[in-house]
């Protein structure tokens, strides 16, 4: 499921001089004016990932055989022959769209059987219910796929004595994907990646995996070309479900030569296990619920298993980056070092450019607030194409913003008003409604110290 972990878009204004929260930007963007339309991407551009077989067979193994909580499955799993998809509840009109483009991205990158269905007999149901719905199933939970169940009700009705298991199944047959209707299109579209990539395919999430939506540190939330290449794998027709661990290894070897020759003589850069502690670690430090002090407590117990382990990967930069997020209101300039650290370990890893997209803007953020624009625009250069790249829409209207309030300070007004403009469509699409799109230009512009004096 897709876990409430804080969302890596950043509260900006945490590091911010106090300001008139009513502060309007250069745009003079009233309640009463009409925000542009809606933006959405088009063509995919996913990069083709550059992986070891060895380490691409370690990760299928490691994520087919297992669940997220660490539960071992002892046998492997996918949907047998074709796979049809209907959509049920209040699904809003974006869904649609994102929807069809997923299924295209499905077919023709993971070669998996799949197409849209109105029938009722549908293999895969995707049901559109409010947040709320799902919050009394699942409080933890933006969205969740169950197996075995046809619908939402089905499920409520086992009741928790008799909800179905991934661990009892030989093979999928039916499963339900519940998605909140009343979400952002970002939120939404995430969910329907993440959902029904692993309603298909992997049930398990590797923080170990950079470049990959299986993982629950939330930085991709649109399926990579890693991910699709797993998918490949996933519905190859040398493998079938009922297998054992042993017998997917022994078919690995061939099938990654004939559908990743490149990965043949890359060499391995195989990651130690993820320690469930450190899991725990970050989850409390980003997740709902937990007190600031127990947040920075947790955060620091991260950075220490990490350095304990001798990370030197990715990992370790999520570690400084979770502590950077848990230090910004009380102390910026900290907050500021620890995003230091973590940008320095994502530069040494590949597969991490989006993770230095989301420093960036903390970075960036940061600059602005000092009364430094050149700085901010120095790490804002960079990471435009990257959000764009990677569709993430909520990340995007935040760089553009932080640019715009950063060509302000500088003077250059014209082209400043121009990217605010055009940063707002992809706004309305990362960020849902007016009034949050709204909330989102008053926390940036507040981040000005020559604002509001």
């Amino acid at each position: 499921m897709r876990r409430y972990l804080l969302p890596l878009m950043l509260t900006l204004a945490a590091c911010a001089p106090a300001s008139p929260p009513d502060t309007p930007t250069r745009l003079a963007i009233s309640d009463e004016t009409t925000l542009p339309a809606m933006k959405a991407f088009s063509v995919p551009r996913p990069e083709r990932p550059t992986v070891s077989n060895r380490d691409l067979a370690r990760d299928v193994l490691d994520l087919a055989f297992s669940l997220e909580s660490g539960r071992r499955l002892s046998v492997f799993t996918r949907f047998e022959g074709p796979i049809d998809v209907r959509v049920i509840g209040h699904a809003p009109r974006s869904l649609g769209t994102d929807l069809n483009r997923l299924i295209y991205r499905l077919q023709n990158e993971g070669r998996v059987p799949i197409r849209l269905t109105g029938s009722d007999q549908a293999r895969v149901t995707i049901q559109a219910v409010p947040r709320a719905t799902i919050r009394r199933h699942l409080p933890q939970a933006a969205c969740f796929v169950v197996p075995s169940v046809r619908s939402l009700e089905e499920y409520a009705a086992l009741g928790r004595r008799h909800q179905p298991s991934w661990t009892t199944l030989t093979t999928r047959e039916h499963v339900t994907m519940v998605i909140p209707s009343d979400s952002t299109p970002q939120e939404l579209r995430d969910c329907l990646h993440e959902e029904l990539a692993q309603a298909l395919g992997p049930l398990n999430d590797l923080y170990r995996l950079p470049d990959s939506v299986f993982n629950d540190d939330n930085v991709h939330t649109v399926l990579t070309g890693y991910d699709m290449l797993v998918m490949r794998v996933f519905y190859d027709p040398a493998l079938r479900s009922g297998m054992s661990r042993a017998e997917v290894s022994r078919r690995l070897p061939a099938i990654l030569a004939r559908i990743n020759p490149a990965g043949e003589s890359l060499p391995s850069h195989a990651l130690a296990t993820t320690p469930r502690r450190w899991i725990e670690a970050v989850q409390e430090a980003l997740g709902p619920g937990a007190s600031p002090d127990r947040r920075r407590r947790a955060a620091m117990r991260a950075l220490q298993v990490a350095s304990a382990m001798g990370w030197q990967d990715h990992r370790r930069g999520f570690s400084h980056y979770a502590m950077g997020r848990v230090l910004l209101s009380e102390d910026p300039e900290e907050a500021r070092r620890q995003f230091l650290k973590a940008d320095a370990f994502f530069a040494a890893t590949p597969g991490t450019a989006l993770h230095r997209a989301y420093v960036g803007s903390q970075l960036a953020a940061y600059e602005i607030s000092q009364n430094r624009p050149d700085r901010a625009l120095m790490y804002l250069g960079p990471q435009l194409d990257v959000a764009a790249r990677h569709e993430n829409a909520a990340l995007l209207a935040t760089l553009m913003l932080l640019r715009a309030e950063a060509l302000d300070m500088t003077g250059r007004v014209s082209e400043a008003r121009e990217v605010r403009l055009d940063s707002l469509g992809w706004a309305r699409y990362g960020f849902g409604p007016d009034w949050a799109v709204r909330t989102k230009l008053r926390e940036i512009a507040a981040l000005n110290p020559l604002k509001g004096v």
